[in-house]
């Protein structure tokens, strides 16, 4: 087990290996959550988690199948238009 030290400015360092060991890097946001035995660090979730049930909806397109070609037209035209 390692030791780290809170700083005058509230800051710890986790060590290196720990960091290693879950895929942490710099910039990570943590979920800082007090506890009976002192305090869990967990990254925030960028996306609650949902069933693909859940999302099904937004694929109910009932029209004729669109190849890339016909989208990036699509979008093309549309730029073209919003010049």
């Amino acid at each position: 087990m390692e030791r780290t030290r809170l700083s005058n400015k509230g800051q710890v360092v986790i060590p290196k290996h720990v960091r290693e060991a879950h895929g942490w890097e710099p910039g990570l946001e943590l979920v800082v959550k007090g506890t009976s035995e002192g305090i869990m660090l967990k990254p925030v979730k960028k996306f609650k988690e949902t069933r693909i049930q859940e999302v099904l909806g937004c694929v109910s397109y009932k029209g004729p199948i669109k190849s890339i070609r016909d989208m990036e037209a699509a979008i093309a035209k549309g730029a073209r238009e919003n010049i």
